[in-house]
C-alpha cells in the first residue's frame, strides 16, 4: 500500500518524501521493523521512539510517523503529526482495510467484570449461531485459533491486524475488553463499536490515573468515539454508571437490580451451584440459570444480556448461551478436591474486588473463610491498606503473601497490608512471603466445610520478581499441594 493511502484522513503537519513509498507493514517497536515498514516513533515512559529511528532505518523502514520534526540526520521519508498515537491507530486501520467496519464490534470497559462479561457475550453469540472472536485479559481467540494475551487491549496496529485476521477467518463479532490504558493511549481509535458496555468503576490503576475523575474520563472515551450504530449498555446501579448515562449522546440500555433499570433482575437466588434469576427486559422476562457464582456475576450476566439484546439476539438464545458457559479461568475458579473443602482461585486484586469475592464466599455459608493474598509491586500503593481492612473484616483467617512483587521488597508490601488489619484492630492473619508456602499453609490449616480463597493472580501462570519471571499458577500449586498432603 502506498504511504499516501496509509495516511488517508490523517491530519499531517509536515512531510518529507514523495508520498508514493510502498508500505509493507506498520511497526512501533524498532526491533520488529521489516523492510518497507512505516515505523511509528512514539513517546515512551523511559525513552522516546525518536531514539530508535536509526535502528528502524537500518532494518529497512521506508518511512517514520512521529510527533517530532524530522532530524537533519534522518535519511528516510518522514511524516510529522500532532498526535503520534492517534495517527498510528488510524494509519493501522487504513493499512488493514478498516476491518472493524465489517464486523460487529462489542467493547466492554469498567473496573471489574470485563473478562467475565466478554466470555458470557461470546458464549451467547456462539450459541446463537454466530462466529465470535474474543480479545481480552486472558487470551485472544477465534474459531480454530487462540493465543495468550500479552495485554488486555492490544496496541493499535496489533489490534487492527487481529481484527483483519478475524474478518478473513469468517468471524462475525469481535468482543473486546477495552482498558483505561488503551483508551488513554488511543489504541482503539479507528474502531467503530456497535455496542459499548460499562460494568462499574472503583479504585484501580490510580498509579496511572491522577484520581477517580480522571479514571472515569478515560473509561468514558469509549462512548464518545466515532461509532457506527452504537448502543451504550451501562450499569445503572453504579454511581459512576449513573453519571455516565447523564452524559451519553446515544441510545442507552441500563441494567441492574433497581426498578429503573431497563434490563433488571426481578428475583435472584444465590447458591453454591450458581445463579438462578428472573430477568425483565423490554420484550418480557427470561429465566437465567448460570454456573457462575455471586452477586457480582449477576451484574455480569445482566450486562451481557443487555449487550446481546442490543445486537438483536433472541431471549431464547441468551438463556441457552448463559447456561452453556461453565466458568471463566481464574474467576471464582474452583479446584476439585476430596478433603471436603471449597477451594477457589480468583483474580481479585483490588479492595473492591476482594470484598466482592469474600461476600460471595460468605453467601455460601462455609464453616470458615481462609484467605491467601498479597498485592502487586510497582502499582497503586494506596489500595494495600484498604485490602487489609477488607480481609480483616470478612475473612476468618488470612495468609499474607507475595503477588507479583516486581522491583519491591515483598515484606514491605505485606507490611502495608498489615496496616489495614491494625486499623481494624484484628490480628487474624499470618505472614508467609513465599506464595507456594502460603498456599500450603492455608490448605493444611483448612478443615472440612471451609472455603479457601486464593486471590490476586487468577488465570496468570507467572510470578514477576525484580530480577526474574518464573512460572507460577495458583491452580497448579493447589493441585500439587493437595497431592502432597494426601501422600503425607
Amino acid at each position: 500500500m502506498k504511504l499516501t493511502d496509509v495516511l488517508r484522513d490523517i491530519p499531517v503537519e509536515a512531510r518529507s518524501g514523495a508520498g508514493d513509498e510502498e508500505i509493507s507493514g506498520i511497526a512501533y517497536n524498532s526491533k520488529r521493523v521489516r523492510p518497507g515498514n512505516l515505523f511509528a516513533a512514539l513517546p515512551g515512559a523511559a525513552r522516546n521512539g525518536l531514539d530508535f529511528v536509526a535502528e528502524a532505518a537500518g532494518l529497512g523502514a521506508a518511512a517514520v510517523l512521529s510527533a517530532w520534526p524530522r532530524p537533519a540526520s534522518a535519511g528516510l521519508a518522514w511524516v510529522q503529526v500532532a498526535d503520534a498515537r492517534a495517527a498510528l491507530a488510524l494509519a493501522a486501520a487504513n493499512f488493514y482495510g478498516r476491518p472493524a467496519d465489517r464486523l460487529k464490534v462489542i467493547g466492554v470497559t469498567g473496573t471489574k467484570g470485563k473478562t467475565t462479561t466478554t466470555f458470557i457475550i461470546e458464549e451467547i453469540l456462539r450459541t446463537a449461531g454466530f462466529a465470535p472472536g474474543l480479545i481480552g485479559t486472558i487470551e485472544y481467540r477465534r474459531p480454530g485459533w487462540r493465543m495468550d494475551a500479552p495485554r488486555t487491549t492490544p496496541e493499535s496496529s496489533d489490534l487492527q491486524a487481529l481484527l483483519r485476521d478475524f474478518l478473513d477467518a469468517g468471524v462475525s463479532h469481535a468482543v473486546m475488553e477495552v482498558s483505561s490504558h488503551a483508551l488513554e493511549q488511543k489504541r482503539v481509535w479507528g474502531v467503530g463499536y456497535d455496542v459499548a458496555v460499562f460494568t462499574n468503576l472503583s479504585g484501580e490503576h490510580l498509579d496511572y490515573h491522577p484520581g477517580m475523575e480522571a479514571y472515569f474520563e478515560a473509561k468514558k472515551k469509549l462512548f464518545f468515539l466515532d461509532h457506527k450504530k452504537s448502543t451504550a449498555v451501562v450499569n445503572g446501579d453504579d454511581p459512576w454508571g449513573q453519571k455516565l448515562v447523564a452524559e451519553l449522546p446515544m441510545a442507552t440500555v441500563t441494567f441492574g437490580l433497581e426498578p429503573a433499570a431497563i434490563v433488571r433482575a426481578l428475583k435472584y437466588v444465590p447458591s453454591g451451584e450458581g445463579i438462578d434469576a428472573q430477568v425483565a427486559y423490554p420484550g418480557g422476562t427470561m429465566r437465567l440459570q448460570s454456573a457462575l457464582i455471586g452477586r457480582h456475576n449477576l451484574y455480569n450476566l445482566l450486562a451481557a444480556t443487555g449487550a446481546t439484546l442490543a445486537l438483536g439476539v433472541s431471549a431464547a438464545d441468551i438463556v441457552k448461551g448463559v447456561a452453556a458457559l461453565q466458568g471463566v479461568p481464574g474467576r471464582f475458579e474452583r479446584v476439585a478436591n476430596n478433603r471436603g473443602l471449597t477451594i477457589v482461585v480468583d483474580y481479585a486484586h483490588t479492595d473492591r474486588a476482594l470484598e466482592s469475592l469474600l461476600v460471595t464466599a460468605r453467601e455460601l455459608k462455609p464453616r470458615r473463610v481462609v484467605l491467601v493474598f498479597g498485592a502487586g509491586g510497582d502499582r497503586d500503593r494506596e489500595k494495600r491498606e484498604r485490602m487489609g481492612r477488607v480481609a480483616a473484616r470478612l475473612a476468618d483467617w488470612t495468609v499474607l503473601t507475595s503477588d507479583n512483587p516486581r522491583t519491591e521488597d515483598p515484606r514491605e508490601i505485606i507490611a502495608a497490608i498489615e496496616q489495614g488489619f491494625a486499623r481494624e484492630g484484628v490480628r487474624s492473619y499470618e505472614v508467609e512471603p513465599d506464595r507456594r508456602q502460603a498456599i500450603g499453609r492455608a490448605l493444611a490449616a483448612a478443615n472440612k466445610g471451609d472455603i479457601v480463597l486464593i486471590a490476586g493472580k487468577g488465570h496468570e501462570t507467572y510470578q514477576v520478581f525484580k530480577d526474574r519471571t518464573v512460572h507460577f499458577s495458583d491452580a497448579e500449586v493447589v493441585g500439587e499441594t493437595l497431592r502432597g498432603l494426601e501422600a503425607a
